[in-house]
């Protein structure tokens, strides 16, 4: 089952092993997919590339998860994007209160995400 128009995904993960995985996993799934340079100026790509979705590490090596959310969250220019944040430690009532749209708790099952992602595809 493919999803109707290619949903756009970006990863912003600074673990390499699993932007690979990820990438595999959702093309495969039938999502277009950027990996985004875990130090990369992350609001102004989504500002730019308007992704539908973030999947976001709430710890990245140089950054905050959370700060750029709030960064996103504040910018006139989000786009109604959806993030997911995903973190090992249970981030998600202080992930959600800052406008996440939804939370994943690693390490998490490939299909939990692709579920998750589905839930959170816009219905335009």
């Amino acid at each position: 089952r493919r999803v109707r128009q290619m949903t756009k995904v970006m990863l912003a993960e600074d673990d390499q092993t699993m932007v690979n995985l990820l990438t595999t996993l959702l093309k495969m799934d039938g999502f277009e997919v950027t990996a985004l340079d875990a130090d990369a100026d992350i609001p102004a790509v989504v500002a730019s590339d308007r992704p539908d979705i973030l999947l976001l590490d709430v710890h990245l090596s140089k950054q905050n998860g959370l700060e750029i959310l709030d960064a996103i969250r504040d910018s006139d220019k989000d786009h109604g994007v959806r993030v997911v944040m995903i973190s090992g430690l249970n981030f998600k009532e202080d992930c959600l209160r800052r406008g996440a749209d939804d939370f994943l708790l690693k390490p998490f099952m490939p299909d939990d995400l692709v579920e998750m992602l589905r839930k959170n595809v816009k219905t335009s």
